[in-house]
């Protein structure tokens, strides 16, 4: 029997819909504790889950029968009706209609978990979308700025 050997590692973001209620501090380790248990659920495996009030960085090892479209999005969706049920101020919570995920090399897998557990002081020098832009332009993503923020 053949065996299918990989390990691919992802980073994902994606941000809180620019009409919808950012998460309260008191509810971040809550959020990120959950979306790894959707992570996981998924059959993928979370390694760090971290970001601030306005977004979330996710990086996983993807499972070989898991699509990044179909992860992503049992994460939202998942995450997002929770969410709901956390509070009555987040009865129209809502994460962003797109996200972007990266892959990321295991000799750097460290160095980005860091940084996803850093982010609350990394964004007190850097704003999401000035970190955002500066990794589509990384990883060389083409893009349109009028639409990356757009919900």
């Amino acid at each position: 029997m053949a065996q299918s050997l990989c390990k691919v590692y992802l980073h994902i973001i994606f941000h809180v819909k620019t009409t919808s209620p950012k998460i309260d501090e008191e509810h971040l380790e809550r959020v990120y504790s959950y979306i790894g248990q959707l992570v996981n659920n998924a059959g993928c495996k979370v390694i760090r889950v971290g970001g601030i009030s306005d977004h979330v960085h996710v990086v996983c090892t993807l499972s070989r029968e898991t699509t990044i479209a179909h992860l992503v999005e049992e994460l939202k969706r998942n995450s997002s009706r929770w969410i709901k049920t956390l509070d009555e101020r987040y009865k129209w919570f809502a994460w962003q209609g797109g996200y972007a995920a990266f892959s990321v090399s295991q000799s750097v897998i460290d160095k980005t978990v860091v940084y996803v557990g850093n982010q609350k002081e990394h964004h007190k020098k850097v704003s999401f979308k000035d970190e955002y832009l500066q990794w589509l332009r990384m990883y060389d993503i083409d893009y349109d700025e009028q639409y990356v923020f757009a919900d």
